[in-house]
């Protein structure tokens, strides 16, 4: 599962902030500043603090002292300001129900961070540490366990600082202890192993409405296995207009349709349209469904089901963290999720059937931004595109867990490659295929079957 790239860091001078080098590009994106894998076998350009570490065959970054009080290990620059750090990290074992492992963001010092950490209680916590001094933002019951890999990343952007864990915010709060720093790969009396650390300068901005916590959605887990089969509707309800979501709306598996003509046009009104902040959950969309759904802003869909995608199956427009965890597509005759606005996409525990593409980040739209992507434990099958994006725009796709069913050919393209252009032309592909940079999967995190 285990993503192979280079080591890539672009140089930034000690005092220039992330926000100003993304500031002096010539598009409206934000730029990747940092990313390691380990798959080289080492940790060139981290510093180590306490605890002993080894990058193992796997490209695995590893601390195995369980006895050592602060273990740590810090990369890039003291000078980055407003950015968002994310990693990929696994607990081994904890010593005690206060031992953690986790993430760290603006480390002025070996003990001064805010630190994303997973705790041996089965807790993530956003903290503020100061010394011994430990403050927290906000936190989330999680239900922690060894041996599992969980996503990590910490924004920090002015005195908001927002933690979140596999795609779902668990805390976000103001708090001015560090203006700039250092990131850093934490453990306290734990072990554990690391992998695919990004650092970009989207940062997010403040949420719409920031809370002092938020739980992950419960419906499904981050490592459910993609459902089976299709539901059973516990009834049907035509809608003949747009419904607006704001908060949580919860379907019970009711069947909704009739808005548009299950054609591919756009000026097709939506089944439903979610703020900010929004949840779905709980729903089937029949045939027709126009536009499918709208997330105005950051939201979560969670158990949704397509039955006959008509333009697309839902379009993530005005936020930056968007989730789909668990339901299934199919019959999207061009793609399921189209990507609008800035951010990252979290899909996970999906199945996609009989359709174009599983994800596409926009390649003509009128705000180029920078986009990415996180594909984890699907299932496809008749599919031709799990994911297209813009590398000349610095887009990622990840994947893991991908299971692709009924293609002994391995006709199915994993991540296409796109030029993308302004709006008004068509983007042009110009390649696929894992790549270490943008298209981000090893052999393993692909089976067929």
């Amino acid at each position: 599962m285990h993503r192979r790239r280079r080591p890539l860091v672009l140089a930034v001078c000690a005092g220039v902030t992330v926000a100003a080098l993304a500031a002096s590009m010539t598009s409206a994106f934000a730029a990747t500043i940092f990313t390691d894998t380990f798959s080289d076998g080492d940790a060139s350009g981290w510093s180590k603090s306490g605890g002993t570490w080894t990058v193992d065959g796997a490209g695995v970054f590893q601390q195995s002292n369980t006895g050592s009080e602060l273990a740590r290990q810090f990369a890039g620059d003291t000078g980055w300001t407003d950015y968002a750090v994310q990693a990929r990290v696994r607990p081994v074992s904890f010593g005690s129900s206060s031992a953690l492992v986790g993430l760290a963001a603006r480390s002025t010092s070996s003990t001064r961070m805010y630190r994303l950490a997973l705790l041996g209680s089965g807790r993530a916590e956003l903290q503020a540490v100061n010394g011994s001094s430990v403050t927290a933002i906000g936190s989330a019951p999680l239900g922690v366990t060894t041996g599992t890999w969980y996503t990590l990343r910490v924004e920090v952007i002015g005195s908001t600082i927002r933690g979140f864990v596999n795609g779902a915010q668990i805390a976000s709060g103001s708090n001015s202890l560090a203006g700039a720093g250092r990131i850093g790969l934490v453990t306290a009396y734990a072990s554990g192993g690391f992998d695919d650390v990004v650092v970009d300068s989207s940062g997010g901005g403040a949420p719409t409405t920031p809370p002092a916590t938020s739980t992950p959605p419960t419906t499904s887990s981050p490592t459910a296995p993609p459902p089976s089969g299709w539901p059973t509707p516990t009834g049907s309800q035509k809608v003949d207009a747009t419904i607006p979501v704001s908060g949580t709306f919860d379907g019970g598996l009711r069947r909704y349709y009739g808005i548009g003509d299950g054609g591919q046009s756009e000026s097709q009104d939506p089944m439903f349209e979610l703020a900010a902040g929004a949840t779905l959950r709980n729903v089937i969309i029949g045939a027709p469904a126009g536009d499918g759904v709208h997330c105005e802003g950051d939201c979560t869909l969670v158990n949704v089901w397509w039955e006959d995608v008509g333009e697309d199956a839902a379009t993530f427009r005005g936020g930056t963290t968007y989730t789909v965890d668990g339901g299934g597509a199919r019959s999207a005759s061009d793609k399921v999720f189209q990507h609008n606005g800035a951010g990252t996409v979290y899909i996970r525990n999906f199945r996609v059937e009989n359709s174009g593409k599983l994800y596409r980040a926009c390649g003509n739209c009128s705000t180029s931004y920078q986009r990415h992507v996180v594909i984890d434990n699907v299932v496809v099958r008749d599919t031709d595109t799990i994911a297209g994006i813009n590398t000349n725009w610095g887009d990622t796709a990840r994947f893991s867990r991908v299971a692709i069913v009924g293609d002994p050919d391995r006709e199915t393209s994993i991540c296409v490659k796109y030029k993308g252009v302004p709006k008004g032309s068509e983007p042009t592909k110009i390649g696929e295929g894992a790549d270490g940079v943008n298209c981000l999967y090893s052999p393993s995190d692909i089976t067929y079957r």
